[in-house]
């Protein structure tokens, strides 16, 4: 008698990521109770589940959810705002100042839910967040259903939300405790970047992150500048700073890394550090193209991240995986380095492990949350297919997207968003555009 189960998904194509490089043709994805219940032979499927809801897709590519290893969700407000600028410029003059202006629990919970709209229409169902407020990201977060790791943000000047650092970790700390209940919410200690957090701040996060098992999720060497400012007024580099205080270990999450020297990349794989790697940013903003190939090559865990919109401008993985792909080929010569599966992947697993949660998303295996995307590539501009991975990285993009699902439910259906008013959201935005020009 066949078992009954929520949810039968049959896919033309099906990438699981593990195992690396496996591409399954008429297999079908069983879900129950929110998880990956069986991946098999669809025939097999068919004979040996009873599924409440089935859903066939004879065009498409069946791909865990995305993961956004960085980003800042709010930002998406300041989308367009500054553009065309270096990054401290960009910073000081425009950015910080219409942060000090505008930025409150409202703003945040706006911002985050255009965000989360924009990430889960592309495929995204993890981002990882840096930002004020965080329990109004959260918020925003499960109000569509999504997978969040909730940034514990900290930095050494006042603002709206904190007075000073032991305030920002002590707000944080206690929105970790009020929320850490809720099933897809997971949370990461968030210091800004090395020349905004003091060696006695950095200590007691080193310290916390061990004592609460947190990732600690910051910018470093992002910048040349940086890197001199840090020879200027600590003696070392921004990692061997970062060392020396006891922050690297599997729990960083290096955002940026661009201006590494081959000790440093080294230091990274040795202590099991994760990069969260964004492309577009850093090209945007001139910051420069970080030496991927490279710490590939040595072992370094990387993931993907979109970093905010205010700086991309836009929160889209398929856009970070192609672009990472061909910066690392046109940096090294080299067309072979980092294949499509290796890019998936990084869009994935990787930038699940880095976060901790690989054991829960990241991948189609059986015992997983169903986090997962389908992509169509019966369309004109991505005919004909030979190989559905490349065409995942090359060919397709967030607008081919069809279905999301978070936790074995449809949260995007036939690129419809299910538990989104998008009229309403979109009129909240005019109004903070309309602030934000005054």
């Amino acid at each position: 008698m066949p078992q009954s189960a929520d949810l039968l998904i049959e896919p033309r194509w099906l990438i699981p990521v593990e195992p690396r490089g496996a591409v399954l043709e008429e297999h079908a994805v069983v879900v129950s109770a929110g998880r990956i219940l069986d991946v098999l032979p669809a025939r097999q499927a068919c004979e040996r589940y009873q599924p409440g809801h089935r859903v066939a897709l004879p065009e498409h590519v069946l791909i865990p959810g995305l993961v956004n290893l960085h980003t800042h969700a709010a930002m998406a407000l300041l989308r367009g705002i500054a553009d065309d600028r270096p990054l401290m410029d960009w910073l000081q003059t425009r950015i910080w100042p219409a942060e000090v202006k505008h930025v409150s629990p409202a703003f945040v919970r706006d911002g985050t839910l255009l965000a989360c709209a924009e990430m889960l229409r592309g495929g995204i169902t993890c981002f990882s967040d840096m930002y004020f407020f965080p329990e109004a990201a959260a918020e925003a977060a499960l109000v569509l259903g999504m997978r969040a790791a909730i940034g514990l943000f900290v930095i050494e000047f006042p603002t709206a939300y904190a007075t000073d650092a032991d305030d920002y970790l002590r707000k944080g700390l206690a929105a970790r405790d009020r929320l850490r209940n809720e099933p897809l919410l997971s949370f990461c200690l968030a210091p800004h970047a090395p020349y905004t957090v003091s060696d006695a701040i950095f200590e007691r996060i080193a310290t916390l992150s061990a004592q609460l098992d947190l990732p600690i999720h910051l910018h470093v060497h992002e910048t040349q500048q940086e890197t001199e400012e840090s020879l200027a007024r600590h003696g070392a580099r921004p990692l061997e700073r970062l060392r020396r205080l006891g922050l690297l270990g599997p729990g960083l999450i290096a955002v940026h890394a661009i201006h590494l020297d081959e000790t440093e990349i080294t230091l990274l794989a040795e202590n099991n550090c994760s990069v969260a790697h964004c492309p577009s940013s850093n090209m945007k903003l001139a910051s420069g193209i970080a030496p991927i190939s490279r710490m590939a090559e040595q072992g370094v865990r990387i993931g993907l991240g979109t970093d905010g919109a205010a700086s991309n401008n836009r929160l889209d993985l398929f856009q970070e995986m192609r672009q990472a792909g061909l910066l690392a080929k046109v940096s090294t010569g080299d067309a072979s380095v980092l294949d499509a599966h290796a890019l998936l992947r990084m869009a994935t697993l990787s930038g699940a492990a880095a976060l901790g949660l690989d054991a829960e998303i990241g991948s189609i295996v059986p015992g997983k949350a169903a986090d997962l995307c389908a992509v169509r590539l019966g369309g004109i501009e991505t005919s004909p297919c030979f190989d559905p991975a490349s065409h995942l990285i090359y060919a397709a993009g967030r607008e081919h997207v069809s279905h999301v699902w978070v936790n074995g439910r449809i949260r995007l259906e036939d690129g419809v968003l299910r538990q989104c008013d998008t009229r309403t959201l979109l009129d909240t935005v005019i109004l903070w555009q309309n602030k934000l020009n005054a």
